[in-house]
C-alpha cells in the first residue's frame, strides 16, 4: 500500500510559478518510480513527467519541456514538480502517480498508486 498526497496547487496569473508536492508514505522499492499526470477541463488525462527512484532519468511532455522540472527527494519521501512560466493551457487538476517500473513511464496503466490531485488554475 501506497498512500500519495499532493499539495502546492492554487491560483496563479500566466508567467508565474508553482511547485507542486507529492507526500509519499508506505512500501517502496528502491526501483520504484513516479510520475505526475494532469487533466484538464473536458480534456483526457495527460502525462506530464515522470522520475526514476534515483532521479537520475527523467522524462517530460513536449507540452512542457524547459518550462517543469521533476524532482524527488527520498529521504524525505517527497516528489516534487517545479512549473514555471506557466500558461493558461496549464490550468488541470495535477496528479502523482507511483509505478513498480524501474523505468520511467509516460503510460499511466504502468502506474499503481494515485494521488487525490491537486488543482492548478492559470488566469490568462
Amino acid at each position: 500500500q501506497v498512500n500519495l498526497v499532493e499539495s502546492g496547487g492554487g491560483l496563479v496569473q500566466a508567467g508565474d510559478s508553482l511547485r507542486l508536492s507529492c507526500a509519499a508514505s508506505g512500501r517502496f522499492f528502491s526501483s520504484v518510480g513516479m510520475g505526475w499526470f494532469r487533466q484538464a477541463p473536458g480534456k483526457e488525462r495527460e502525462f506530464v513527467a515522470a522520475i526514476t527512484y534515483s532521479g537520475q532519468t527523467v522524462k517530460y511532455a513536449d507540452s512542457v519541456k524547459g518550462r517543469f522540472t521533476i524532482s524527488r527527494d527520498n529521504a524525505k519521501n517527497t516528489l516534487f514538480l517545479q512549473m514555471n512560466s506557466l500558461k493558461p493551457e496549464d490550468t488541470a487538476v495535477y496528479y502523482c502517480a507511483s509505478s513498480m517500473k524501474a523505468d520511467v513511464q509516460e503510460d499511466s496503466v504502468q502506474y499503481d498508486y494515485w494521488g487525490r490531485g491537486t488543482q492548478v488554475t492559470v488566469s490568462s
